[in-house]
């Protein structure tokens, strides 16, 4: 696309299938590194990729070509059959279905980052549940509690 021009860096967050703690501390790593890799397949950065065992936080700059939505299902779906595919102890892995997704200004990328690098002593204080409904509360996005943990 000549003459255009986009920064789209984004704030992810997601659980894991009804925010079971499986992301163990052997897992992480290699999980995160590939969830990077499917990121700059996607044709995005990956900045930083963090969480707790029980889900996960996406700081990237996202391609301008890939619909979030698109992205999204490639990123969840692909790294889901790589556990399954390469640690057959993690058989009941999965994601939720949903996802929060967040603009982030270059004035607050730094913020971003440290607060999604400080994802383990974040959580001694505060669940996922009440971390995204901060989240979701904060960037003013309107939601139904009935429905938001299905």
């Amino acid at each position: 696309m000549s003459h255009s021009f986009t920064s789209l860096l984004t704030h992810i967050t997601f659980s894991t299938e009804s925010r079971r703690p499986c992301i163990s501390p052997g897992l992480k790593p290699e999980l995160f590194a590939y969830m990077g890799g499917i990121i700059h397949e996607t044709g995005g950065k990956p900045i930083l990729i963090n969480g707790p065992a029980d889900h996960v936080h996406v700081v990237a700059v996202l391609s301008a070509t890939v619909a979030l939505s698109d992205f999204m299902r490639v990123l969840k779906t692909n790294s889901s059959r790589w556990v399954h595919d390469s640690h057959s102890d993690q058989a009941g892995f999965g994601w939720q279905t949903g996802y929060g997704a967040f603009s982030v200004s270059e004035s607050n990328r730094k913020s971003v980052i440290d607060y999604v690098a400080g994802q383990e002593a974040h959580h001694k204080r505060m669940s996922f549940q009440e971390e995204f409904l901060a989240l979701l509360k904060k960037h003013e996005l309107k939601y139904d509690e009935r429905f938001i943990w299905e």
